[in-house]
């Protein structure tokens, strides 16, 4: 779950002092000149940046390798896990993205069935008209769909902390949320521009379920899931914990950079849904983005699909069905997305064949840089 930049309105920055957020060091297997020593480099300044805690994976061929900095618990002082369960947020898209594509490889649906064949009504009002949006538009943010989160009455009951403490557990329903972004006018014609929206998800998720009569999670847990053996990735309900091991999650829940550190880890998930709502750790991260890239979860012709892109929001990267084209500074490109939601900031990404891949979590919201992570990965070290 992600607003439209990459500075969403629960970022900011850190009081805690920083000598509290530097120990202990990365934690790595020994010995230098083994290909990681520039993503040592840059985990460690994330945190000397104000980051509480990092933890990334890389895989590469059949190998992997981890790292960690920072702590996990600022009040105990324990340190982050390669192991850590966190809340991905929209990277959440690439597993609903890969969904919907298998089902129009099985010919359950087609990308350029519109909105309203499957959802009848649900995209109406205010200028939004589902007979001329469709699932192809969903999935690469074409749409001009309205993002619930940044609906100022959202961002005020859920984003400002006496509103996040007040209403995190609540349990909206997926139709509520719609019914925020219907309120609010299209932000262009459909197919005119792009636009990050999270209701695209939203919605993309409803087909799911209206296509094969299940929950859209218990889809991925079939289609993705079981099959791949992610033991620590999951589709939450209405859990409102992380599951084990885990470290806690940190926020600011105010634009300014300065002001008190909230522990935001217990919250509703369903309050993300189908654009944010899953749970994972980089370890699996790094298989799902190595196994989809492969070609291991979707035909070539999907795949394709996938990966053909429009222009996005950022210089440096497109935008194709739920799944970001970025090109690096030394001119590599990754695949993968990124995700946002309170206390938690990931990455993963992965090349083109999907033998080199990259997942990390930062447990704070309002300072260091994933990007830095990933160009020391994959460019810093030649």
């Amino acid at each position: 779950m992600r607003t439209r930049t990459k500075a969403a309105a629960l970022t900011a920055a850190t009081t805690v002092a920083l000598a509290a957020l530097v120990t202990p060091a990365v934690a790595a297997p020994a010995g230098a000149h083994d290909g990681h020593d520039a993503t040592r480099r840059a985990v460690r300044a994330a945190v000397a940046d104000g980051v509480p805690g990092v933890t990334v994976t890389v895989r590469r061929g059949h190998g992997t390798w981890a790292a960690t900095a920072g702590v996990g618990n600022l009040e105990t002082g324990k340190p982050r896990s390669a192991r850590d369960h966190y809340r991905i947020a929209s990277i959440t898209k690439t597993f609903v993205a890969t969904v919907v594509l298998q089902l129009e490889a099985e010919g359950r649906l087609s990308l350029d069935d519109t909105v309203e064949e499957w959802l009848p009504g649900a995209v109406r009002g205010n200028g939004n008209d589902g007979r001329r949006i469709t699932l192809r538009q969903l999935l690469n943010h074409t749409s001009g769909i309205f993002d619930y989160l940044e609906d100022p009455g959202f961002q005020q009951t859920y984003m400002t902390p006496d509103g996040f403490m007040k209403h995190r557990f609540d349990e909206a329903a997926p139709e509520d949320l719609l019914a925020i972004a219907m309120k609010n006018r299209p932000y262009f014609e459909p197919g005119a521009s792009f636009a990050y929206s999270n209701t695209n998800y939203l919605l993309a998720a409803r087909v799911i379920e209206k296509a094969t009569g299940n929950d859209y999670g218990d889809e991925i847990d079939r289609r993705i899931i079981d099959p791949l053996h992610l033991a620590s990735t999951s589709v939450p309900t209405t859990r409102v914990t992380l599951p084990r091991p885990s470290g806690r999650a940190y926020s600011k829940l105010a634009r300014e950079t300065t002001g008190p550190t909230y522990d935001v880890t217990e919250l509703n998930p369903r309050l993300a849904y189908g654009s944010g709502q899953m749970v994972s750790s980089s370890a699996d991260l790094t298989r799902f983005y190595s196994a989809l890239l492969g070609g291991r979860l979707l035909p070539r012709e999907q795949l394709n699909e996938m990966k053909t892109t429009v222009e996005s929001s950022r210089e440096t990267s497109r935008y194709g069905l739920g799944l970001v084209d970025r090109k690096l500074g030394c001119g590599v490109h990754v695949w993968g997305h990124d995700g946002g939601i309170y206390g938690s900031n990931s990455d993963a990404v992965t090349t083109a064949d999907g033998r080199h891949s990259l997942a990390v979590n930062f447990n704070g919201d309002w300072s260091g840089s994933t990007d830095a992570i990933i160009e020391a990965e994959f460019c810093g070290d030649r």
